[in-house]
């Protein structure tokens, strides 16, 4: 499977790309005209139904910022309760001081909640307003731009494919990303506080028991930074702006042959060197989506990545020894059902005119191949 992505100038009469071909025309026609007024309405659907969910995104931050100052209040309370109860609790049954603490233990959790969804909330809106001023942008130059003749029709479908899938992919990154958090420093937290507070009541009871605990919940911070600084590197690597791409990605290539027990190595060839941070971005981002694929599908017991630096482009090759896919299936399934990983790895290479190709056969591993140039 080859994506080969080219924009030819100068005097040639078409700029292509493997989703959009447009000839050019010096009149327009009939049938070109219709699609251009039908352009023109979709972006102007597109801008409503945009701005509509602004609106309810500004609806839901409100609602979440009311019902965070009201969690914070209970939370005050509770935490006076629990001062209260831990202060005198020779005189309180052990149930009653354990409700005390789970209750202001649940209550910061929902805080914490509340606080991860109002961040997303406001991070779809910065999104939607950026995708929104792109649109606006779109329709004012759209009665400036030449008639064209032949494919916008082929054209507006794709464009509202790629709208939808564009939205899709936004959307499930950011489920991802709750989830993660969810799952991961969130949790950790709340166990972390609830181990405070079971070393607040310990320290003036079992003072030596309250010392060995104290280690235990130091170790436990240690992980929760861990877990963080993973999720950070998952991402955007600080090494990426610091170090380079080629840096990251033999930390990505060796923390996944720790995380998945199998062999991995990384090869350079060339002199390493920075590239532009738009092709060391794209090229970092496809080898991830490579080993993910491989984590998910390929029941590898082996994972090369070979990376080639030539002066004016670079390459990478990510092969491994897996199961393999019959690739026409795969590219007959993709067309009904588009698979978002194989979609992210072929629009980060069309973005920078770069080249995808995967292969593939049953039983004899996966490739996958990029090359980008280098200004």
């Amino acid at each position: 499977m080859a994506v080969a992505n080219s924009r030819q100038r100068g005097n040639g009469a078409t700029l292509s790309s493997d989703r959009y071909a447009y000839p050019v025309a010096t009149a327009p026609s009939p049938q070109s005209s219709r699609a251009l007024a039908e352009l023109q309405q979709t972006l102007l659907q597109e801008t409503s139904q945009v701005e509509e969910s602004l609106l309810a995104l500004d609806e839901e931050v409100m609602r979440l910022l009311a019902g965070l100052d009201q969690t914070e209040e209970r939370i005050e309370d509770a935490e006076i309760v629990r001062r209260h109860v831990l202060r005198d609790h020779v005189r309180y049954a052990a149930a009653e001081v354990e409700a005390a603490i789970t209750r202001c233990h649940a209550l910061q959790q929902e805080a914490a909640l509340a606080r991860a969804r109002l961040l997303l909330c406001r991070s779809r809106a910065k999104e939607l307003r950026r995708w929104h001023l792109l649109v606006r942008a779109a329709l004012d130059q759209l009665g400036d731009r030449p008639a064209t003749d032949g494919t916008l029709e082929e054209g507006l479908a794709r464009y509202r494919s790629a709208s939808r899938q564009v939205f899709q992919i936004v959307e499930e990154e950011r489920m991802r990303i709750a989830r993660d958090m969810h799952d991961g420093p969130a949790q950790s937290l709340s166990n972390l506080v609830l181990r405070a507070e079971i070393l607040e009541r310990l320290v003036d009871r079992e003072p030596e028991r309250a010392k060995a605990e104290i280690q235990t919940f130091k170790d436990l911070v240690r992980g929760v930074l861990e877990e963080t600084r993973d999720l950070i590197f998952d991402l955007r690597p600080m090494t990426l702006d610091d170090l380079g791409v080629i840096p990251t990605l033999r930390r990505l290539v060796a923390e996944y042959k720790d995380r998945e027990g199998m062999e991995a190595r990384l090869s350079v060839i060339g002199a390493e060197r920075r590239l532009p941070p738009e092709t060391e971005g794209a090229l970092f981002r496809i080898v991830k989506e490579a080993l993910v694929n491989v984590r998910k599908h390929a029941h590898a017991r082996t994972l090369e990545v070979l990376i080639n630096l030539q002066p004016n482009r670079v390459s990478a090759v990510v092969k491994d020894d897996g199961e393999g896919f019959d690739l026409a299936a795969v590219e007959q399934k993709l067309a009904r059902e588009p698979h978002f990983g194989i979609i992210s790895m072929r629009e980060r290479a069309d973005l920078e005119h770069g080249q995808l190709e995967v292969l593939s056969q049953v039983g004899r591993g996966t490739e996958v191949r990029v090359t980008l140039p280098v200004d």
